[in-house]
């Protein structure tokens, strides 16, 4: 969704409907119509369903997504992103990225487990990415 579609977030989902204990769970963690990835996540793990489900029940309850864990959006007074370009890029990430490619961008998921599998940090991961000018795409919560 574009800048413009702010607040109509449920037009992404026509005909879907709130599930009642994680509209109650996202209430409970959000503050001012605005919940964290994390939080999102945690609900996800509780409720043993997937990212995308809550992402949607937060989309049909107008909420906003903030603080990505990949730092992408959501952060200060412009939401903007927190990742910054990484200076330096080493040869065994760069073809780590490179191999958890779809077409020309990683996913989100895709990140997240190449962190994991390279113990370091998501922002770490998302960091090379922007410095190696690779978008990164479909969010677990589909945000982007």
């Amino acid at each position: 969704m574009v800048h413009e579609d702010a607040g109509h977030y449920a037009a992404k989902h026509p005909g879907g409907k709130i599930d009642k204990a994680i509209s109650d769970a996202i209430a409970g963690k959000e503050k001012e119509g605005r919940i964290t990835c994390v939080a999102a996540h945690a609900i996800s793990k509780k409720l043993a369903c997937s990212p995308q489900v809550v992402g949607m029940n937060i989309d049909l309850l107008e909420k906003r997504i903030r603080r990505c864990q990949l730092g992408l959006f959501g952060y200060g007074l412009k939401k903007k992103k927190a990742v910054k370009p990484a200076i330096m890029v080493t040869k065994t990430l760069k073809t780590a990225i490179r191999k958890a490619m779809d077409g020309d961008c990683i996913t989100c998921q895709a990140a997240w487990t190449l962190a994991k599998e390279m113990s370091l940090t998501r922002l770490e991961v998302s960091s090379a990415c922007e410095a190696m000018k690779i978008k990164i795409s479909k969010c677990q919560l589909g945000a982007f």
